[in-house]
């Protein structure tokens, strides 16, 4: 399986890289992961909307439609992390194996890019930052995979 993360990011933080890290490397038994940073645009020189357009283009030109992609965005869906699951398996096993996951900046995504996308989920109700989200992102992906395997991971 190939799993992308498409992030507006910054990485700021050692111990959510150190993180990151951990995960992608504990997903290689399960799927190659890539995670491509994008520049984030700075937001106190230009309108908001001037921004989500900017960003979301650098994020539409990333996309291909070989992959299953998914937003995350506060306003999606909400799985379980069995639902979450059971997505993973039907991607593996039905929509070629490839997803991508997408990550917005500060201010969240174009709706260009919220129209692209095959799914909008959300981690979580709460606000996340865009760094923590990728690490609870792996998490959760990890997780996914373990619960498909039948591990002591989840319980």
């Amino acid at each position: 399986m190939k799993i992308k993360i498409i992030a507006i990011s910054k990485d700021k933080f050692d111990y959510i890289n150190d993180g990151v890290i951990d995960y992608v490397a504990r997903l290689k038994k399960y799927a190659d992961v890539d995670i491509l940073n994008l520049k984030e645009e700075a937001i106190k020189s230009q309108p908001i909307d001037d921004i989500l357009e900017k960003e979301g283009e650098k994020i539409l030109a990333k996309l291909d439609d070989e992959y299953y992609n998914i937003a995350l965005h506060r306003m999606g869906q909400g799985k379980t992390s069995f639902e979450f699951a059971k997505l993973i398996e039907d991607v593996r096993d039905f929509k070629g194996g490839k997803i991508c996951f997408i990550i917005g900046g500060p201010l969240g995504l174009s709706q260009k890019v919220l129209a692209s996308v095959d799914l909008t989920l959300s981690l979580s109700r709460m606000t996340l930052t865009h760094q923590m989200t990728r690490l609870v992102l792996l998490e959760q992906i990890y997780r996914g995979f373990e619960i498909l395997a039948g591990t002591e991971y989840n319980k």
